[in-house]
């Protein structure tokens, strides 16, 4: 994911997903939430949120909201896309649950975007194919027994 000439980093995408998930209901998050829900100090998702405010992406005033800017909204919902992606395709590749969302963070922040195309190519040929979605499922039961 790209703004403009500077590349986000992991940690912003993965604060930009975030607050993009938790403001989908209200339209803002406030900062202690977002740094319980990611697990870390409200003061270094302050520092973060300081950065992405700096590109624009989100608005933010001291001990106020968080919400997102439209472009900070169009990168969030994309960076959702891609997370939910590669864990329905973990998933129906047979990658234990307890193991899904660490494997899916790590793909996440490497997977080139020609090859996310793949995998939701892969993805939509499943959904519209149920039959050979099962059989793949079955499949991929049968091997790790």
């Amino acid at each position: 994911m790209k703004k403009e000439s500077n590349s986000l980093t992991a940690s912003m995408e993965d604060y930009l997903e975030m607050i993009c998930r938790l403001s989908t209901k209200s339209g803002y998050v406030r900062l202690h939430e977002l740094a319980y829900a990611l697990n870390v100090q409200p003061p270094s998702a302050t520092k973060m949120v300081q950065k992405l405010a700096e590109l624009n992406l989100i608005n933010y005033e001291k001990y106020g909201v968080i919400t997102l800017s439209d472009e900070g909204k169009s990168i969030g919902e994309s960076l959702i896309k891609r997370h939910n992606t590669i864990l329905e395709l973990l998933r129906t590749l047979g990658i234990e649950e307890n193991n899904l969302l660490e494997e899916t963070e790590k793909i996440e922040h490497t997977v080139s975007t020609e090859t996310l195309h793949c995998f939701l190519r892969f993805m939509d040929f499943l959904e519209q194919n149920n039959d050979i979605k099962e059989k793949l499922t079955q499949y991929m039961k049968s091997k790790r027994d």
